[in-house]
């Protein structure tokens, strides 16, 4: 029987999650994993760690051959890259929570896998506590896995739940958020959807073998829900979620978005509340699964990458099965979306690019209508981002050609055209 690997760490990062790792593994000594230095960026400030640990020389870290992990959880992406492409080129394996940076450079990263044969782990990066990456990867077959939702940030599901729970508006439940540590001073990447989008990406590759950049990818973040939407919501017996979606479609190609979405009670997501994350999984024929847990935050972010260091005593390896051992999914444009609008002013909404319309509202404070639009006017323009207009996906938003025809018939005869 092999024993498994002495891991030696080097560290990049003493923030939330960086401590939280320190003092996690001090509490786990059956890991046989140990930090042996750590890299920061600022040596003034005072640190729960003995000083012997810190420098500030990152080359203390990546030219040590007695450091075999390299783990990486600092902010900045462009300097994540460059730590975790130089520790892979040295044969050390690499664990990251950097989102953005592996989003944005993950052709890069799945070529220096390959060419440098080195693990390269990252859990944490997307919805800490939850193991979605592991079972995208090992659980689900291709042509078994029907779609994914998931709630994937934990700032604005915190944000959402306070205007929903509490009625507060956006401003007054951003503000609540920030006090409480879940937004950042900056709320940009949080709260218009960017953090949820590079997390999206990685997802998609795991789930469906697509490698996309997430400027490609179609989203928006919650910086136009209006309390109103909150209320239209309550009425319909509805929560507002920021869902992350990609579902198959009957010819095999991908629908995939990040959008604010209506969510019935019944729906497993709307029991995912504040700042935890939910993720469900339908296949082929184990229905629907629904893993839930914190989404962010210092030890849950921490058990994440723990779970990548102890599998790293199997030299384990993403194998990216969808993308190297099947025919890779394509992303689509070719569907339609049934969504709710709502707005200030009828000239920003461009009425003749909806297949149909079923209803609209004219209120003392907006106007809103449901409709059904094709994906592509989403993708083209931008006027559902602009002039303070909110779009918010119905509950079963993804239409399929084959089902628009029927569907047409149907709402010309509801709207009495035909005898």
């Amino acid at each position: 029987m092999s024993h498994h690997k002495q891991l030696t760490i080097g560290l990049f990062g003493f923030g939330v999650v960086g401590e939280g790792l320190y003092k996690v593994l001090q509490q786990t000594p059956s890991l046989n994993a140990s930090i042996k230095k750590i890299c920061i960026k600022n040596p003034g400030k005072k640190r729960n760690a003995p000083d012997a640990l810190f420098t500030t020389d990152k080359d203390e870290l990546l030219n040590d051959e007695s450091i075999n992990v390299i783990v990486e959880v600092i902010n900045e992406a462009d300097a994540a890259f460059e730590i975790a492409t130089t520790a892979l080129r040295n044969g050390k394996s690499v664990v990251s929570a950097s989102k953005k940076m592996i989003a944005e450079h993950l052709p890069e990263l799945l070529a220096l896998q390959q060419e440098t044969e080195q693990s390269f782990l990252y859990e944490a990066a997307a919805c800490a506590s939850i193991p979605v990456i592991r079972n995208l990867e090992e659980y689900y077959d291709n042509d078994l896995l029907h779609g994914i939702k998931a709630i994937i940030n934990g700032s604005t599901n915190f944000i959402l739940t306070k205007m929903f729970e509490d009625k507060l508006d956006f401003q007054q439940a951003l503000l609540l958020a920030q006090q409480l540590g879940f937004a950042e001073s900056d709320p940009t990447l949080d709260v218009e959807g960017y953090d949820a989008i590079n997390k999206w990406t990685f997802l998609l590759t795991h789930a469906y073998g697509i490698i996309e950049h997430p400027d490609n990818l179609l989203f928006t973040g919650i910086q136009n829900i209006h309390a109103m939407d909150a209320a239209v919501a309550a009425e319909k017996g509805q929560q507002i979620k920021l869902v992350a979606q990609a579902q198959k479609l009957s010819n095999g190609k991908v629908a995939s978005f990040v959008l604010p979405q209506f969510v019935p009670q019944d729906d497993h997501l709307a029991f995912v509340k504040n700042e935890y994350n939910g993720v469900v999984i339908e296949s082929g024929f184990a229905d629907k699964q629904f893993f839930y847990g914190k989404g962010a935050g210092s030890f849950p972010t921490a058990s994440a990458v723990l779970s990548d260091i102890s599998a790293l005593r199997y030299d384990y390896k993403y194998e990216y099965k969808k993308l190297y051992h099947h025919q890779p999914n394509e992303l689509t444009k070719d569907f339609y979306l049934r969504v709710y609008v709502s707005f200030t002013d009828w000239k920003y909404i461009p009425r003749d690019k909806f297949e149909w319309i079923e209803e609209w509202h004219a209120r003392e404070e907006r106007k809103y209508l449901v409709g059904v639009l094709p994906v592509a006017e989403l993708f083209e323009k931008n006027w559902w981002k602009e002039n303070s207009t909110s779009l918010i996906l119905a509950a079963q938003p993804i239409i399929e050609d084959t089902s628009i025809q029927k569907l047409k018939k149907k709402s010309l005869e509801l709207a009495g055209v035909l005898d």
